[in-house]
């Protein structure tokens, strides 16, 4: 078992850990481990065989899953998923039946996505109560506040994201709704983005707005208007992000169970109602080994982690505890999955690759396309060996290629696993050299300074308190003299690096990955509104599936601050 820092220590002493009624903890992480390992190989044959290669790979921090398995895998009735997606449809009781089902899920530590489009707008009739409707934003804090009280699985917020189409008349007054960032704190909200919408703000025309109870035209409107209050919005608040529908299901592999219209929180994972995906990611910080001093890929030991991980990944499909009948049946249906990574910023650091240079953009592309062939490999072996996804036949692979699983990869933000791996998050690079998380654990605060940059100068001969205590003041390299411009470069940190690097890291893996890539464009706080605009473009035109950005400091509660040097925390 490898050895975990203090910070990863805290919180899986908060939240992942086994506790009793008084809350008293009553595993080691070792022991969380071999508990997930074993429940997860509980769907195999030769279960003890691969317990073994389960528990090897988690707890050398190589791979880990999405948080609700480590927290709740061989507990009575343990949902481990992390991603759903439930229907809203036009009606009261449907509204507030898929608010049960989804503080049910919120309470077994998933998240939820919804699109609120099909809700009739604003002041429109309702004919069973002879009054008018409350519109899909008001609805959407009637679920913000249920999210507030409902804990996921007792150890952490519920996460939701609330979509709604660029078509709907309430789009702007969607649009602005978290320009009070006290509003509807427990979503994400984006906007549904079609192809003809950015032919429209592209030549400036206007753009029809649809009543969806009744078909027809509620309000005409400038396209670039429109456009203008997203880009706004976003540099003001970090809200609204773009969905862009017509590439997710051009791409969607099972186009005759249905149009995808929402994603899961964090916009990986686009899915269709009611169902679900299991992610897990692999720690490309502990891939690198050194020949001839020059470091490299271990692409050997990639390939075993990438089959090993399906394995484990799919074996929850057949393991969990569904908490309803449609989520189980469409889940083992498509069986979807999504392998992604982390530690993608630390991998490029110990290959000396700057994140800012097309270099890096290259080999994204090949280390994913890497992935996937062999997340394929991975799923095809396990079709012939346990069989084929149920809607196989009904899916693009048809003449293809048969698979366990209609999707096999996605890149998650990796938030808190990233900390208990004590890597970088996804494929983000370092947000800063030094840093501190706020608002978590209770309140807590949790200040990272980099373990590779501290190793790199401590080898240097440049490492000591002076150099220490400017660090944790201004979080990057960019005003200090002592350090070699070749390491200040390597170690750029993300408000440094162009925007335009960031959407190429994106595009990069978005070319190889069957789900979606979640992640973020930050920003530095004097970024204008014509970059928001610009990177939003951008998105479109390099075909992502969704696009988010964060100014920093565009929100009064930041989780990832530079350092409070009087918090007394120590690094």
């Amino acid at each position: 078992m490898i050895t975990l820092t203090n910070n990863a220590l805290q919180i899986l002493r908060d939240r992942y850990l086994l506790k009793d009624k008084n809350r008293n903890v009553l595993e080691t992480p070792e022991q969380m481990f071999r508990r997930v390992a074993r429940f997860v190989a509980s769907a195999e044959e030769d279960n003890i065989k691969w317990e073994t290669k389960f528990f090897e790979l988690m707890s050398k921090l190589e791979f880990l899953p999405n948080s609700p398995t480590l927290m709740n895998a061989g507990v009575i009735k343990g949902q481990l998923s992390a991603c759903f997606v439930l229907p809203v449809k036009d009606s009261l009781e449907d509204i507030f039946s898929t608010l049960k089902n989804s503080a049910l899920i919120h309470q077994s530590g998933g998240g939820t996505g919804f699109n609120f489009s099909e809700l009739r707008p604003k002041g429109d009739w309702v004919t069973s109560s002879g009054g008018t409707s409350s519109g899909p934003v008001a609805f959407m804090k009637i679920y913000d506040a249920a999210t507030e009280y409902v804990k996921q699985g007792g150890k952490r917020r519920g996460a939701n994201m609330g979509i709604l189409n660029i078509n709907h008349p309430d789009i702007e007054e969607f649009i602005n709704s978290k320009s009070d960032d006290r509003i509807i704190q427990n979503f994400n909200i984006s906007v549904g983005i079609t192809d003809d919408f950015m032919k429209a703000v592209q030549k400036d025309l206007y753009w029809d707005l649809i009543n969806p109870r009744t078909k027809t035209i509620a309000k005409t409107i400038k396209a670039l208007h429109l456009w203008e209050n997203i880009v706004q919005q976003a540099w003001k608040t970090g809200d609204p992000g773009l969905v862009f529908l017509d590439i997710i299901n051009a791409y969607n592999p099972l186009p005759d169970s249905g149009k995808i219209q929402s994603t899961n929180p964090c916009g990986e994972v686009p899915l269709l109602d009611y169902e679900s995906c299991n992610l897990g990611s692999i720690n490309l910080s502990k891939l690198v080994i050194v020949s001839s001093n020059t470091p490299r890929i271990n692409w050997v030991k990639l390939a075993d982690l990438i089959a090993v991980s399906i394995r484990f990944l799919d074996n929850i499909i057949s393991v969990n505890h569904y908490l309803l009948p449609e989520i189980e049946a469409i889940t083992k249906a498509h069986r979807k999955i999504g392998l992604g990574v982390m530690g993608w910023a630390e991998l490029l650091i110990q290959l000396e690759i700057p994140y800012a240079s097309d270099e890096a953009v290259q080999l994204a592309e090949k280390l994913m396309n890497f992935i996937k062939e062999n997340s394929y490999k991975a799923s095809s072996q396990l079709a012939k060996e346990k069989g084929a996804f149920p809607q196989w036949g009904n899916s693009h692979y048809l003449n293809d290629i048969k698979l366990r699983n209609a999707t096999c990869n996605s890149i998650a933000p990796t938030g808190t696993i990233s900390v208990i791996a004590n890597t970088s998050y996804s494929i983000e690079p370092l947000f800063a050299l030094a840093y501190d998380r706020v608002g978590i654990l209770g309140g807590k605060t949790q200040t990272e300074m980099n373990s590779l940059f501290v190793q790199k100068m401590n080898v240097s001969g440049l490492w000591n308190q002076k150099l220490k205590k400017e660090i944790l003041e201004h979080g990057s390299l960019d005003n200090i003299d002592l350090v070699p411009d070749e390491v200040k470069k390597l170690f750029k940190t993300s408000l440094e690096i162009p925007w335009r690097y960031h959407l190429l890291h994106q595009k990069a893996f978005q070319k190889y990955t069957d789900n979606a890539v979640s992640k973020t464009v930050n920003l530095p706080e004097n970024a204008t509104i014509t970059d928001v605009s610009e990177i939003y473009y951008t998105a479109w035109k390099y075909q992502l599936k969704g696009i988010t950005t964060y100014r920093y400091g565009s929100k009064d509660r930041q989780v990832l601050q530079k350092c409070n040097l009087n918090t007394g925390v120590e690094c």
